[in-house]
């Protein structure tokens, strides 16, 4: 019996103090063993930050030996098995001879490695490899054991395909973004090695490899899948996890600093509309706010309520992390789920030809984490147009500007992730010939988040800085809580109150690194303890 599919999460990140950061958490992954259907968290963590030395199991080189056997006995046969002795797409009633079935699959390379755009970053493209190669390892393609081998292989040496980041519509899989990565295994194509982009043909004579030649029903299984629109989605994911709780913790200085209420985030409140999400980021408000000494200065105030971007924390930010957790679902059961077509099953002997390979979960996925995203960004700039109304944050206003400007950026930024928020899942436009007319849009999906996700990042930057500089304004000698105290003096440390408008743009740079690292929610959680999402 297989094992079933494990829940998975994944983490990635394009910022060089994220990657040192990530090391540190796997440091002891020294080799990962595929079986097609256990990945964890500690493995994607390896491949993309430490390069642990990737191999197959004796058990899924079994199972592979086993559908293998299937596909050499029938791929000769009278009877038409898509994609084996057929063409592919419109051409699916067109059979190929037994002479021509190796060229075939060669031929699925050439012609679909047509994608264009910027590649994706090296972390991503390396992952969209591996999670390939655990798919294949998991038997049901049929595909020969040395082909997963071979794609480990590239993994130990360090030798990762470049992949242009568009050209997929996310059904028959992402087939000319991972035809690109297939080029590499026949000697084709560019790869990233040792930090530069070579051809593939230079890197291999570098290193005595010699190319791969594909065999029945391997050109088609290396491109029928969704794992570069799944790669882009782990890496938008995990740093979506990290953004929503800076959220929180950015929010709670936020309403220190404009002396608002406590009182939304009492717990008898917020469990009378009894969301997981907004209990939650009640409970990682009142955390911040321990021991307060700025909202007990203002306990007697005249102000009855706050403004929406401040008392509905928790329902804004706990709906996101409702959106979160169901995104959480679909890609930890993608990350180990069959994405192929037609599929082995050696059992019984059976070939059966489905749509697995429809990346429709993954779109859906996407679009709804952006439009979640982008609701974390559109409150977070509420909150600073509010902090910078009427003075702009600044001592001297008039001759000096404050943050009038960055709250223009951040609005920029805001609009943009609206735009950016329309559903790519609900657009689909027929491909070939009309053979495959729903597609799911999951690759446009994924790089559109990532683009949102990206915005959120320098968002929060401004939040954080603004709200910082109210806490100083405002605080009169009083002190903030106890977490929300730790996150103020860790950035004062290291960027001091503005005076005058001076230098303004160099903080805000620091300030967006601070977001896109994980060092404040360490420093927030080794002060209140575990923040949750």
């Amino acid at each position: 019996m297989r094992r079933e599919h494990a829940r998975t999460i994944v983490r990635e990140s394009e910022s060089p103090r994220v990657l040192a950061y990530e090391r540190t958490r796997v440091r002891n992954m020294n080799s990962i063993t595929l079986t097609g259907f256990d990945l964890n968290w500690e493995n994607i963590r390896g491949v993309l930050y430490t390069l642990p030395k990737v191999s197959l199991s004796p058990k899924a080189k079994e199972e592979m030996e086993k559908s293998r056997r299937i596909i050499e006995e029938r791929a000769s046969g009278k009877e038409p098995i898509y994609g084996i002795n057929t063409g592919f797409g419109k051409l699916t009633t067109t059979r190929i001879s037994p002479k021509d079935l190796e060229a075939l699959q060669e031929n699925l390379i050439h012609s679909h490695a047509v994608g264009v755009g910027e590649p994706l970053s090296e972390p991503i493209s390396r992952l969209s490899l591996f999670l390939r190669a655990n798919v294949l390892a998991q038997g049901y393609s049929g595909v020969r054991s040395e082909l997963v081998q071979f794609l480990c292989e590239l993994i130990n040496k360090g030798i990762t395909p470049v992949i242009p980041s568009q050209g997929s519509v996310g059904a028959s899989g992402d087939l000319a973004p991972l035809a690109h990565m297939a080029k590499v295994l026949i000697g084709e194509g560019e790869v990233w090695f040792q930090g530069e982009r070579h051809k593939t043909a230079s890197v291999f004579e570098k290193i005595g490899l010699q190319k791969l030649s594909l065999a029945t029903k391997e050109g088609i299984s290396l491109v029928n899948g969704t794992q570069v629109s799944l790669a882009i989605a782990c890496d938008v994911l995990l740093r979506a996890e990290r953004l929503i709780k800076l959220a929180d913790m950015i929010g709670a200085l936020s309403v220190e600093g404009n002396l608002a209420s406590f009182a939304p985030f009492d717990e008898r409140l917020v469990k009378t509309r009894p969301y997981s999400g907004f209990l939650k980021t009640a409970s990682n408000l009142r955390k911040m706010f321990l021991g307060s000494e700025m909202n007990l200065s203002h306990k007697n105030c005249e102000r009855v309520q706050d403004p929406y971007s401040f008392r509905c924390i928790p329902q804004v930010h706990g709906t996101v992390k409702e959106s979160y957790h169901f995104v959480e679902k679909l890609l930890a059961t993608e990350l180990n789920a069959t994405t192929d077509n037609p599929l082995v099953f050696s059992e019984t002997g059976t070939i059966l030809s489905g749509g697995n390979f429809h990346g429709e979960p993954i779109a859906l996925a996407m679009d709804t984490l952006t439009m979640a995203m982008a609701e974390l960004g559109s409150i977070s700039e509420r909150r600073v147009a509010v902090l910078i109304d009427p003075n702009f944050l600044i001592p001297n206003p008039g001759v000096q500007s404050g943050f009038m400007i960055p709250h223009v950026v951040m609005s920029a930024l805001v609009s943009e992730n609206k735009t950016l928020s329309h559903p790519a899942s609900v657009d689909t436009i027929p491909t070939s010939a009309g053979q495959e007319d729903h597609v799911s849009m999951s690759c446009w999906a994924s790089l559109k988040a990532k683009k949102v996700v990206a915005n959120i990042e320098k968002i929060l930057g401004v939040e954080l800085l603004a709200a910082c500089q109210a806490i100083d304004l405002n605080a009169n000698g009083n002190k903030p809580g106890k977490g929300t105290k730790a996150v103020h003096e860790y950035v004062r440390e290291r960027l001091p109150f503005l005076k005058e408008d001076k230098h303004l743009s160099s903080q805000l740079e620091v300030a967006y690194k601070f977001v896109a690292e994980e060092i404040l929610i360490d420093v927030a959680e080794k002060t209140v303890g575990n923040l949750e999402i």
